[in-house]
């Protein structure tokens, strides 16, 4: 089977009105590690992970999904990729060059057919990740983003054919998509507007999954909104949170790994939780799915 254009899903960035109140808590009681940023945008690193950093944020008037990041081999990746979308007359951000953010590197930017802003690079610098070590309660990677789509025949047809991503598992309003071994990088479901649906952080395992979540819970500055419990569609352990500014954040382990591409067949399950253990907020402000109201960042890249 052919191999996706992309390798590997390398950061998620967003913008928020209080930028002060998610920096602190990514930085603090979620478990990443701020790096070094610049004035008003903050980068965060997983301690178990080689990428520079796997989540930012940003200050802005309103809050938005700012880009997401994905990586690909090598510069010669880049440009062939460009090339590929550009005679399709898909409408580029940027063009390929150096990059300016933490790690540098070479790529470009380009929207989706639903206007999300996509970076595309490779040669980032890569940082040293350390050990995780057993009960110890902090993201090790990013795993995967969902995207809410009032078109999501489309919009999977996209990544599929520009990027190369594969099916890899669907529920009725969802279908799961990787471009390595991880059952999903990401996942686009069923909407009305055009939106985020959540960030996926992958810890240790179940118990640093639950300690993880007893300090959040703890803390009371993101909201509960579901867990814990097992998905179908990738045998992923999950807890979700409201993080202060409203998107959606997932502590996830033991997603299933694909390492038999030619085994794989794609199957349809059935949605929510296979322990049947986990709650849902009473009333949520945002449900998991529909959230309302379309990205205010759709068709406006941002100015970092």
């Amino acid at each position: 089977m052919s191999k996706p254009a992309v390798t590997h899903l390398r950061h998620v960035a967003v913008a928020v009105p209080d930028f002060e109140a998610d920096a602190e808590f990514y930085g603090g009681i979620w478990g990443l590690k701020r790096i070094d940023g610049e004035p008003n945008v903050a980068y965060f690193a997983a301690e178990g992970s080689p990428e520079q950093y796997i989540y930012r944020v940003r200050r802005a008037n309103e809050r938005r999904l700012d880009l997401i990041a994905f990586g690909v081999e090598d510069a010669a990746a880049v440009d062939a990729l460009a090339a590929k979308l550009a005679s399709e007359d898909v409408k580029f951000a940027s063009e390929p060059g150096k990059l300016q953010t933490p790690g540098g590197g070479y790529g470009f930017r380009f929207f989706d057919p639903e206007g999300r802003t996509i970076e595309v690079s490779a040669d980032v610098e890569a940082r040293t990740p350390r050990e995780v070590e057993p009960r110890e309660a902090i993201p090790v990677a990013l795993n995967h983003v969902v995207l809410n789509s009032n078109n999501r025949a489309a919009t999977q047809a996209f990544y599929q054919e520009k990027l190369g991503f594969k099916l890899s598992d669907w529920v009725p309003f969802m279908g799961f998509f990787r471009c390595n071994t991880n059952h999903h990088s990401i996942a686009i479901a069923d909407n009305e507007a055009v939106n985020l649906n959540h960030v996926a952080f992958e810890v240790r395992g179940i118990d640093e999954m639950m300690r993880g979540a007893g300090r959040v819970l703890k803390d009371g500055r993101a909201k509960f909104m579901w867990g814990p419990g097992r998905h179908s569609a990738g045998d992923n352990t999950f807890y979700y949170f409201f993080d202060p500014q409203g998107n959606v954040s997932e502590y996830t382990a033991e997603v299933e790994q694909i390492l038999d591409e030619d085994a794989w067949k794609p199957r349809e399950h059935a949605a929510g939780d296979v322990w049947n253990t986990s709650q849902r907020a009473a009333q949520p402000d945002l449900p998991p799915v529909r959230q309302s109201g379309d990205d205010p960042g759709l068709w406006v890249a941002p100015p970092i």
